[in-house]
């Protein structure tokens, strides 16, 4: 809302800073770390006052028994601080902020029932079904890839899928292309929920991937930049460089507490809404191959669970890692927790910086 500020420069001429996207997301990134850095330590004696904490699981890796107790629902607070300072410093009337914020709500709001009844249960497979969480996800990807189908970012690109490192080369996928977004968006939120497994391993990612689409946004809503770079142009999508620096923001911020030894765990509250509107954005702004890349750690660790689960049911109960998903097949190979988290945060690194070569690379 702050960028309706600019209007009055006539009267105050600093107010103009507030029509650039940059100074923004700036705001919104700085935002949304300060609510966690002041309100964290409130959020955790709150939880932990209200008995919400973890649940183990009993085949997990036996180290992970300690973390029993830890408060978890972090995500609440990721979902209010993200929710908050994107509407604070970002355009309201633009669609694509629209689409962002309804998605993370709607997914918070599946992901916090799903906590809840956790809770409730005391038990870490008490929460809402699969079948019902999944139905949930479906519900919602279907109904923003139906939207992107009929009003797409950029009309003459509708179906078309850009393929990253080469000029001017698109798959056309026609109405295939509902079921693609889909997926995209499902398997996003599906993945990062999977990565959510050690201290600081899913926010120190999701906050390389928060990053690295907000500077493919800003450049996708620049028109002379885009063309320069030879990506899509999309208007509008420019603003989405501020709803992915609120959520930079709250996840360093998460960071700061959910670091080893964590306080706090995000939960499904926090994995599923990211992780899906990470998705939405690639979308958005038809960068939609290159979250491959992107959110390369997030996709082998989803591959990896399903090639577990695949051998353990068509193999004779033969395993291909020592355990699934792959952050744990490392720590029980020995890895401490915190080498595991590290190195998988320089993987992140290196696979954005990789991504970002793409935009010369064409």
């Amino acid at each position: 809302m702050t960028y309706y500020l600019h209007y009055l420069r006539e009267f105050f001429s600093p107010l103009n800073v507030f029509q650039y996207i940059t100074f923004r997301a700036g705001g919104a990134f700085l935002t949304s770390l300060l609510i966690w850095l002041f309100a964290g330590k409130w959020f955790i004696n709150f939880l932990k006052n209200k008995k919400i904490q973890q649940s183990i699981r009993e085949y997990g890796p036996s180290t992970h028994l300690a973390k029993a107790g830890t408060p978890t629902m972090g995500g609440l607070l990721i979902l209010v601080a993200m929710v908050f300072s994107t509407l604070l410093w970002a355009r309201v009337d633009n669609r694509f902020i629209v689409l962002t914020l309804l998605s993370a709500v709607y997914l918070g709001a599946v992901g916090f029932m799903d906590d809840y009844r956790k809770w409730l249960t005391k038990h870490p497979a008490g929460g809402l079904s699969d079948s019902v969480k999944m139905g949930a996800q479906v519900a919602l990807a279907l109904g923003v890839a139906v939207y992107l189908y009929f009003c797409p970012p950029n009309a003459s690109y509708g179906t078309w899928v850009d393929v990253p490192y080469l000029k001017h080369v698109y798959l056309t996928l026609g109405n295939v292309y509902i079921l693609f977004a889909l997926f995209v968006i499902v398997g996003t939120s599906n993945a990062v929920n999977i990565a959510d497994g050690l201290d600081g391993l899913a926010g120190g990612t999701l906050l390389v991937s928060a990053i690295t689409f907000g500077i493919f946004s800003y450049l996708a809503g620049h028109v002379k930049l885009s063309e320069y770079l030879r990506i899509v142009t999309v208007p509008g999508a420019g603003e989405l460089t501020v709803y992915l620096a609120a959520m930079a923001g709250a996840c360093l911020g998460f960071l700061w507490y959910n670091a080893y030894p964590a306080e706090i765990f995000m939960g499904d509250t926090g994995s599923l809404f990211m992780g899906g509107t990470i998705g939405i954005a690639a979308l958005c702004i038809k960068q939609e191959l290159i979250l491959v890349l992107v959110g390369g750690i997030f996709v082998a660790e989803a591959v990896s669970v399903i090639l577990q689960v695949g051998s353990v049911r068509y193999r004779g109960g033969k395993r291909v890692f020592r355990m699934a998903p792959l952050h744990h097949h490392f720590e029980v190979g020995g890895m401490p927790e915190t080498k595991v988290t590290m190195r998988f945060w320089i993987v992140a690194v290196v696979l954005a910086l990789l991504a970002l070569t793409s935009l010369k690379i064409r």
